[in-house]
């Protein structure tokens, strides 16, 4: 993971099965557009988060684009069905190459 990236989701720790949830992600990124210079001016290289996914056991939930203008930071909160207990996988791909993951497991009772 590049330094100071950092996936952060929430989800509830269960639900009844059919519920609807609501699930709220934010990752810590710079979200560098490339028009912008150091100091030095040296134009600081574009890296920003151009796609988001989750997935529940396997099933896609959400697949979302992002574009240059989203701000530092991306925050994305969507609602979710819950059909069973089980894992929703979220990640974040990079400009650059990286792809930051994150996972929560959801019980139904």
């Amino acid at each position: 993971m590049a330094s100071g990236v950092k996936p952060r989701v929430k989800v509830p720790k269960s639900a009844a099965a059919g519920d609807a949830i609501t699930i709220k992600t934010l990752i810590s990124h710079p979200m560098e557009s490339g028009q912008r210079k150091d100091g030095d001016g040296n134009v600081i290289p574009r890296s920003i988060i151009n796609r988001f996914t989750c997935d529940f056991n396997g099933e896609n939930v959400i697949d979302v684009k992002l574009e240059p203008a989203i701000s530092t930071n991306p925050y994305i909160e969507f609602a979710a069905t819950v059909p069973e207990a089980g894992e929703f996988k979220f990640t974040w791909y990079d400009d650059d190459g990286s792809v930051y993951e994150d996972s929560k497991a959801i019980a139904v009772g």
